[in-house]
């Protein structure tokens, strides 16, 4: 009988630890739906489509990139360090 009763706190305990960790599972997943939420409407607000990010991020690297050219083309040469190829 004694098995029976150390097979059951066993039980006991693992039960408690399973609803533990679903417990914090479904707070994280409360949190990380809370976040995509408030990103999808900082989305909206600057006018970007989920869809549309890797587009968006090309298109605000190449800008970059055009007016880095832009700012060193206005420096003169004999001014340029080492680091402007």
């Amino acid at each position: 009988m004694k098995q029976v009763e150390q097979d059951l706190e066993r039980m006991k305990q693992s039960l408690d630890k399973a609803r533990d960790v679903r417990y914090r599972a479904e707070a994280k997943l409360e949190e990380l739906e809370n976040q995509k939420k408030r990103l999808l409407g900082e989305l909206e607000e600057l006018g970007v489509k989920p869809e549309m990010i890797d587009t968006e991020i090309e298109q605000l690297e190449s800008e970059i990139e055009r007016s880095m050219q832009e700012a060193w083309s206005l420096i003169p040469k004999e001014l340029h360090g080492h680091e402007q190829q």
